[in-house]
């Protein structure tokens, strides 16, 4: 096994991973979806209707209730996350990094967003030059 596929096992066992049903009810419950792919797979794939826009690089900056740079959606550390990638793979080490930031409720959803669109949850086109809520 690679060093990273270790460090991606290590970090799945932190997590209680949602599969698109279960993100989908999350959301209703009034938790948060944040989408952290970046802009070419948003354009060529489109997004989660409501997901929360951050890419990478900026998600603990932006997911942190004390930061001065946060999102107006990351309002505690209690807050249902999930961490959405292209297919689950960097959502699962970025949830992670979430709980070391005290978010004790992120994981990520299985598959990334490519299983969210395979179950025929709802996608919408990004809006045309537009910043994303990101």
């Amino acid at each position: 096994m690679s060093a990273v596929d270790e460090l991606l096992a290590r970090a799945r066992r932190k997590l209680t991973r949602v599969d698109p049903a279960q993100a989908a009810a999350l959301r209703e419950a009034g938790g948060l979806l944040v989408d952290i792919r970046y802009a070419e797979l948003r354009e060529r794939d489109g997004i989660i209707p409501g997901a929360l826009i951050v890419e990478r690089n900026e998600l603990e900056w932006r997911l942190d209730p004390t930061g001065a740079h946060r999102a107006p959606e990351a309002t505690d550390h209690d807050l249902p996350v999930v961490v959405i990638c292209n297919e689950g793979y960097a959502s699962s080490l970025a949830a992670v990094s979430l709980h070391d930031l005290g978010l004790h409720r992120a994981t990520d959803l299985i598959g990334g967003f490519q299983s969210w669109r395979r179950s025929g949850l709802p996608v919408e086109p990004p809006p045309i030059g537009e910043e994303l809520n990101g």
